[in-house]
């Protein structure tokens, strides 16, 4: 597809934005080399290996995706499977009304990670609800001389079909035909976990710190608390979250005006830039200073006063973690630790601004200039929705695909032992011919049980493979879609920039056109850059779980040598990100393969050096600064409108158990909505900055 450009003759020819932005510094304008003739009418195919690798791959993807749908069953991952390989609360199925699994020996279960992953070595049973008291089989059992009811309430417990309380307590525990006691739980994410009450500081269930199983051994609550750890913070969680979601609830609407308004501010913000770019961004640094000036004086006050107060000096390390935000924010610590923050990014500021204010200036007119552009440009405002979009669609892609593949595969059982020297432990079985064997014999008290999810298939045995392939592709075509959306972007303003009459020798829907351009010509440049990209990244998330795995270990050089590798690829990907950016503004102007690109922006940019390495960060940091301007001012508007400060809303301020939630989320969607138009900005100035170093 041909591009619409003005083509110069051997005259010089200037654009306003190189003739300002070259007397500002140099100090008087440059001459364009002659022979150069801006974007290229004639195109062709670039890369295009890659471009039919890529095609293939996704088409294998859609493929996989399939597979994956066929073989994967999500109720394996949505319900809880007990010991026979059924679901809990399953429709059309025995537990169909018992939603909730019940573990017969909850001490078993070293840590929480075992008990979500169904891997705790002890029966389990789909129950209807959660035992309410405590209990011993024993108990039951002496019970049951006088009154059925306590066994009767206690066989719920036990397998299904069984109903012998004078069968031995000691056959029955080794056979775990019933449960050695039960305490009283609460269902949480679907299964039974012991009820968990902090009282004056001590941990305990249904107030009782200590008890007695079924052999008369004493337990205690602390014992509970290790099988189970973790789960008392995940219930408290839960219970933050439940207030969250009302607090969601009752002011999604205020938090929607909030994020409008946060819009608007952004588009007027940009078109002002055009007419006040210097005025405006001046006064964008100013006001960041004096917001953060105040934000010192306001954690100064709140310190001094709270220094005066007694147990104000509490540090948090002693509070350990609360859910409730409030108590942080009466202790002297944390507005000390605001101030020095605070403190830190102001000085920075200042000096930054001192040392490079000549290249502020210089920046101010690259910014300037873009401003022209994105307002003759205005459709480049909204193709962040576009590429918004894109990546969720391959988002859902690829987490439904993690699912199925991760829910795929037959039930396996395993013998679980009770004696811990059985030659059978942790040996496949069958549960329909299991009692035929001899391992019952060899080993007393051994079941076949449910232990996971797998097969011996081709297909199940290198479902981890699968995963890791999924995982790539899907980081593959993230890169590619904000490739895409770099390239159209830039092959847009790159028009802008050679058009010498404006807006008259601007093309008719450039933005269209250099999508086209992108997508007929050079998609296998853009999917070679992000596949490189990609591969980066995929290095350092399997860096990352190798690291998480020796974090328990003592191995001090291993650990130096991951840190160390980890510090590298995050430099490398960084560099990859830089390089991409740039090579993509190269291709949408020349139509040169990706390789040829990513040598010309490097070339162009080290005889560049000092101009790329100030004028880019400086650009960069105007615009963080006007997003934080942004985020900030709504916050502000959000903060007193939540905390009843403004008189003529105060009747309209919805009552939330955290005031914060609705905060910070206006605070986070009003810097991202920003962050969208911005990133248009900002390409922008790196297109016409590059177009000008040319």
């Amino acid at each position: 597809m041909a591009s619409h450009h003005y083509t110069p003759d051997n005259s010089t020819v200037h654009s306003e934005m190189a003739r300002k932005t070259d007397v500002a510094y140099y100090g008087e304008p440059r001459k364009f080399d002659p022979t150069f003739r801006g974007p290229i009418c004639n195109r062709s195919c670039t890369d295009l290996f890659c471009c039919v690798i890529f095609v293939i791959v996704i088409l294998g993807y859609i493929a996989l995706g399939t597979v994956a749908w066929l073989q994967g069953d999500p109720r394996k991952v949505i319900y809880p499977t007990d010991s026979y390989g059924q679901f809990c609360g399953q429709k059309g199925t025995p537990n169909a009304k018992k939603s909730t699994l019940f573990y017969f020996n909850i001490l078993k279960c070293a840590n929480p990670a075992v008990l979500i992953n169904l891997q705790c070595p002890t029966t389990q049973m789909c129950v209807s609800k959660c035992p309410d008291k405590f209990s011993t089989y024993t108990d039951v059992q002496l019970q049951y001389q006088i009154t059925a009811a306590p066994w009767d309430y206690y066989r719920q417990f036990c397998k299904p079909g069984f109903n012998n309380p004078t069968k031995p307590v000691a056959q029955v525990l080794r056979d775990e035909d019933c449960p050695s006691m039960i305490v009283p739980s609460r269902p949480f994410l679907q299964r039974c976990f012991p009820d968990f009450i902090t009282l004056n500081g001590t941990l305990t269930v249904a107030k009782r710190t200590h008890f007695k199983d079924a052999l008369d051994k004493a337990r205690s609550v602390t014992e509970l608390r290790d099988a189970a750890n973790g789960i008392t913070g995940l219930v408290d969680a839960k219970e933050v979250g439940m207030k969250i979601v009302e607090d969601y609830a009752a002011s999604w609407n205020w938090i929607l005006i909030g994020l409008v308004i946060a819009l608007v501010v952004s588009l007027i913000f940009i078109l002002l830039l055009r007419f006040t770019a210097g005025l405006l961004l001046w006064f964008t640094i100013i006001a960041v200073i004096l917001v953060i000036a105040y934000g010192i004086w306001h954690c100064y006050l709140e310190f001094s006063l709270l220094r005066q107060q007694p147990g104000a000096d509490v540090t948090i390390v002693d509070i350990g973690f609360q859910t409730d935000v409030m108590v942080y924010l009466q202790l002297s610590q944390t507005w000390l630790i605001f101030l020095i923050a605070l403190g830190t990014i102001e000085a920075s500021i200042l000096i930054i601004l001192i040392f490079l204010r000549r290249r502020v200036r210089v920046a101010i007119a690259l910014l300037r200039e873009g401003s022209k552009a994105v307002s003759y440009i205005m459709s480049t405002l909204f193709y962040p929705i576009i590429t918004f979009l894109l990546l969720a669609i391959c988002s859902s892609y690829f987490a439904v695909t993690s699912v199925f593949l991760a829910s795929s595969g037959d039930a396996i059982y395993k013998v679980m032992a009770a004696e811990p020297n059985c030659m059978y432990a942790n040996k496949t079985c069958n549960p329909e011919t299991f009692n035929k064997t001899n391992v019952s014999k060899a080993c007393p008290g051994a079941q076949c049980m449910f232990a996971f999810y797998g097969g011996e298939t081709p297909y199940h045995r290198y479902l981890f493979i699968l995963q890791l392939s999924n995982l790539l592709i899907f980081l593959w075509l993230v890169n590619f879609t904000i490739a895409l959306g770099q390239c159209t972007l830039a092959g847009a303003f790159a028009s802008y920039y050679w058009a010498r009459r404006k807006p008259q020798d601007i093309p008719p829907c450039p933005l269209f056109s250099s999508f086209s351009r992108a997508i007929r010509y050079h998609t296998g440049s853009l999917a070679f850059g992000a596949l490189i990209l990609a591969m980066v990244q995929m290095a350092r998330i399997i860096l990352e779980y190798l690291d998480s795995k020796l974090k328990g270990a003592n191995n001090v050089a291993a650990r130096f040598v991951f840190c160390c590798l980890k510090c590298c690829f995050w430099c490398l990907e960084r560099f990859v990100k830089f390089m991409n950016r740039n090579a993509y503004i190269m291709i949408a102007i020349y139509g040169k393969g990706f390789c040829m690109s990513a040598r010309d922006a490097f070339c162009l940019l080290m005889r560049n050096v000092v101009r790329v390495a100030v004028l880019d960060r400086v650009t960069d940091f105007l615009l963080f600064l006007g997003k934080v301007l942004i985020a900030g001012s709504v916050g502000v508007i959000a903060f007193f409108f939540l905390t009843h400060k403004i008189p003529i809303f105060q009747e309209e301020v919805p009552t939330l158990h955290y005031y914060w939630v609705p905060l910070l989320t206006v605070i986070f969607g009003s810097y991202l909505i920003a962050h969208g138009f911005f990133s248009v900005y900002a390409m922008c100035v790196d297109t016409l900055f590059l177009c000008f170093c040319k």
